[in-house]
């Protein structure tokens, strides 16, 4: 995909939207296509990069405490269901924010998961 493809001043103007380039796996959400490694491109406003930032900050706590839990637990318990289920909804939320602020390529590709 051309930068120019998702240029700020073709389409949507007015709408307050702007284009970012997110990394799932690293929890960025940049300006600059060429700033990291970058999977899907959305197209949102100032609120809704806050709330998918805060979505990653979720994400990050809940694998902190997984990684913390793990490595004191050995056997399968509620807690561990719990912390899994945190994830996956935690990981859900950010699919759905992702797919209502995706481009139509990222929607495809994230239709293309079946997570929800």
């Amino acid at each position: 995909m051309a930068y120019d493809e998702y240029d700020d001043r073709a389409g949507g103007a007015g709408d307050g939207k702007k284009t970012y380039y997110v990394s799932v796996g690293a929890g960025q959400v940049l300006e600059d296509p060429h700033a990291a490694a970058y999977e899907l491109v959305i197209r949102a406003t100032e609120e809704e990069v806050s709330k998918l930032q805060e979505l990653f900050g979720d994400l990050s706590s809940v694998e902190e405490a997984e990684a913390g839990h793990y490595g004191l637990s050995v056997f399968d318990s509620n807690e561990d269901r719990e912390l899994n289920s945190g994830y996956d909804e935690t990981i859900a939320q950010i699919y759905r924010l992702l797919y209502e602020c995706g481009t139509e390529e990222t929607k495809r590709h994230i239709a293309s998961m079946n997570l929800f």
